[in-house]
């Protein structure tokens, strides 16, 4: 029997690159399409290291994350790295008070160091089954480019693309600074040209002022038979209240929970009728455990799961649920490539074209999450690290 691993050291990397034709949306920030433009981007990486010479790797997660995972990082060592549950529910109560940042890096890096121990893929260890996964092809925000999804009928033609490139479902992230008339329009555009061999989507991400515009987005998005409506007001998605009473009126199931965190506050939300189908990201949620606790919490509501984003960690999740629809590809954009670095060097992909013929990606089949990180990459740009031992 071999050794169980225990942890010596847990090492937080940051880097940095640029993207291309990349700016920064002015209200809120977040990458938006301008061409001519270069944006300073990062990225930040775990390493948990043992006594067995396994060591966990996962790249992803906030600023925000690793500063919290340097409160806890101490108590961590010398634990025993295979007892993920005990784990998770530690490092959940001493994060109680900074909204459990940290807790779903840590966690995914120890399931990657699980199944490297294993020698296995993480969905084999979760007994997942699914073996492709289909995809929505999820745009970025609107911007007002020329050649970008500047209008509605931009976003229609850019459906098109997808649709012609194998996506059977597309979801609208449509402008951070439009008329509800405008946000309209764009509902019916891509739902006249694309809506009777697609599933659509529509996440407005927090972006409208009132109830009232949400309401007649969502109403909008009835009459073009929306598969989900997502995250309408700028309560920032949290108000059960509110969805609830939205739900009340339109038929477009909606999609909440992206900016709740765990467990707990998602099977809340769920019991006041706020939402119909679920949102869970693995590194807000807890992880891979955290995840796997919603899904089972959601599938005995009868409710569906959907993964926020995509990454290695997700596909594994996803081939482990039995209640899920689609991976999220993205963020796409007709002229603009992705934004998260070139990290792989095995070929792991997430990109417009990385779906097969039929709209789906594979599961990675090698131990832990199955992805080889471009260390050489992430060493040559590093910026700042800190290893507590």
């Amino acid at each position: 029997m071999k050794a169980r691993p225990a942890i010596t050291a847990i090492e937080l990397i940051q880097f940095g690159f640029e993207l291309q034709d990349i700016g920064q949306e002015p209200t809120i920030g977040i990458p938006i399409y301008k061409p001519g433009s270069t944006l300073q981007s990062g990225g930040n990486a775990i390493k948990i290291h043992t006594d067995t010479g396994v060591t966990g790797e996962f790249v992803g997660g906030a600023p925000t994350d690793y500063a919290a995972i340097r409160g806890f990082a101490r108590s961590l060592i010398g634990r025993q790295a295979l007892e993920r549950d005990k784990i998770y529910n530690d490092v959940k109560q001493a994060t109680r008070q900074i909204a459990r940042m940290g807790q779903g890096v840590v966690d995914i890096a120890l399931w990657d160091l699980a199944g490297k121990f294993y020698d296995a893929p993480i969905y084999e260890l979760l007994g997942g089954h699914q073996q492709k996964l289909k995809c929505y092809a999820s745009t970025y925000i609107g911007d007002r480019e020329p050649d970008g999804l500047a209008t509605p009928e931009a976003y229609a033609d850019f459906a098109e693309q997808c649709y012609d490139i194998g996506y059977r479902a597309f979801k609208i992230h449509g402008w951070q600074e439009a008329t509800i008339e405008e946000q309209i329009e764009l509902v019916h555009a891509v739902g006249r040209r694309v809506g009777d061999k697609m599933d659509l989507m529509l996440d407005p991400f927090c972006a409208l002022d009132t109830f009232g515009d949400a309401l007649k987005l969502g109403l909008a998005c009835d009459e073009e038979n929306f598969f989900w409506y997502e995250d309408p007001l700028k309560d920032g998605g949290v108000s059960a209240h509110a969805h609830k009473k939205l739900r009340q009126m339109i038929k477009t199931p909606f999609l909440q929970l992206e900016h709740l965190r765990g467990l707990e506050s998602h099977v809340d939300f769920i019991v006041a009728e706020a939402t119909d189908f679920v949102r869970g990201d693995a590194v807000y949620d807890g992880g891979i455990t955290g995840i796997m606790k919603i899904a089972h919490a959601a599938e005995g509501f009868g409710l569906d799961v959907e993964l926020h984003v995509a990454g290695p960690a997700q596909r594994h999740l996803m081939a482990s649920m039995r209640n899920t629809n689609y991976y999220e590809m993205g963020l796409l954009h007709p002229k603009a490539g992705p934004f998260g670095g070139p990290i792989y060097k095995d070929g792991y992909r997430d990109a417009i074209d990385a779906i097969d013929e039929n709209g789906c990606v594979d599961i990675p089949e090698g131990p832990g999450l199955g992805v080889d990180y471009d260390w050489d990459f992430i060493t040559a740009n590093q910026t700042g690290s800190q290893t507590i031992q």
